[in-house]
């Protein structure tokens, strides 16, 4: 994996390159007190049979659920119900598992101030991986990463509609934030968006919206499936939803992939009896020749701190959830060898859902 600042790549450019990607990573509390403060526990516990999934893929990419940081029991905490704060040796963790991306724009990253988060910031830029949605200052917020694998340039974007009071300012650390009705993006995160996606697909062969929105239970609101087609509109090739603990359904909108929620990937959270947040997936993004064709979605179960490849009841439980909550949306996913697949040129889409 290289990364890159443009369309050049020091890589010839491969006919193939897949992404695995997955939703809420957070590494905090229970994490920190029982895994990151033994120093007898490799680090890569937390994935288990998962590591070697994840390092089939070209990049690797999720959402961070929580700071990392030094000083969490020193640092005032944000004044709400669950924060979330792992120290720096989770990197070691991100690290296993080779980690290219970390979104960064979400309800957890201010749990212990700007100081914390600085501190984050300037730990995954030593360590090498790449973040965006928050920042010292909102052009930082605003920052696309730029990745790159088998000379494919991917451009990731990263925003959230969860804690408007953290929203970054001209020179005042915070998130990419942004606020929306049911039809789309208000002023001025239209303009804002507008110019950002434009810029971004000038860079990149393929831009990813990652997007932190909504509530944590129920399915994606009007509102919610209006923003995510018009960030297709904008220009994006993949929306990739979280916040909401379970895993929704997959829509194509204009032939592309809108994935209203991953789910959870890694905590220590209650598991809700009916909606299985322990449960969700791997997913697998195939991209040939700069376009999406395939998603492979590989079931996993969270448990004690830990992510597995889920047995098979449970893997045909959370598999016949999302094939559910796709069906409203006209897609198909196919089960294949314990996954599900959803070929995009055998889905298509008529540009509004069903």
């Amino acid at each position: 994996m290289e990364r890159t600042l443009g369309r050049t790549s020091l890589q010839a450019p491969r006919d193939t390159v897949t992404l695995a990607i997955a939703g809420d990573v957070m590494l905090g509390r229970l994490l920190d007190r029982y895994i990151w403060s033994d120093s007898q526990i490799d680090p890569a516990y937390i994935w288990g049979d998962t590591k070697e999934l994840w390092l089939q893929h070209d990049l690797r990419l999720m959402n961070l659920e929580c700071v990392i940081a030094t000083k969490c029991d020193d640092w005032r905490r944000a004044p709400k119900v669950f924060t979330f704060c792992a120290r720096p040796r989770a990197l070691e963790a991100l690290a296993a598992i080779r980690t290219d991306f970390v979104a960064l724009a979400n309800n957890h990253v201010l749990d212990f101030g700007v100081d914390a988060l600085i501190e984050m910031l300037d730990l995954l830029d030593r360590h090498g991986i790449a973040r965006a949605g928050a920042g010292r200052t909102l052009a930082e917020a605003l920052r696309p990463a730029q990745l790159a694998a088998g000379g494919l340039t991917v451009g990731v974007v990263s925003l959230t509609d969860n804690e408007p009071g953290w929203e970054a300012g001209e020179t005042s650390p915070g998130v990419s934030y942004i606020d929306y009705d049911e039809r789309g993006l208000r002023e001025p995160y239209l303009s804002r968006m507008t110019q950002l996606l434009g810029e971004t697909r000038q860079q990149a062969d393929l831009v990813i919206v990652s997007a932190h929105i909504g509530p944590n239970w129920g399915e994606p609101s009007a509102a919610m499936r209006a923003l995510a087609h018009q960030l297709i509109d904008l220009g994006a090739d993949l929306y990739w939803g979280h916040s909401n603990h379970s895993t929704r359904g997959i829509e194509l909108y204009q032939g592309k992939p809108i994935l209203y929620s991953t789910g959870d990937f890694v905590d220590d959270y209650a598991v809700d009896p009916d909606e299985r947040n322990d449960l969700s997936f791997l997913f697998g993004v195939v991209v040939e020749r700069t376009r999406i064709r395939r998603l492979q979605l590989f079931p996993v179960k969270i448990d004690r701190f830990q992510v597995n490849r889920a047995p098979d009841d449970e893997a045909a439980w959370v598999m016949d959830w999302m094939r559910k909550r796709c069906k409203p949306f006209g897609t198909t996913p196919a089960e294949s060898d314990g996954t599900l697949v959803l070929d995009l040129e055998s889905n298509p889409s008529d540009g509004s859902g069903s």
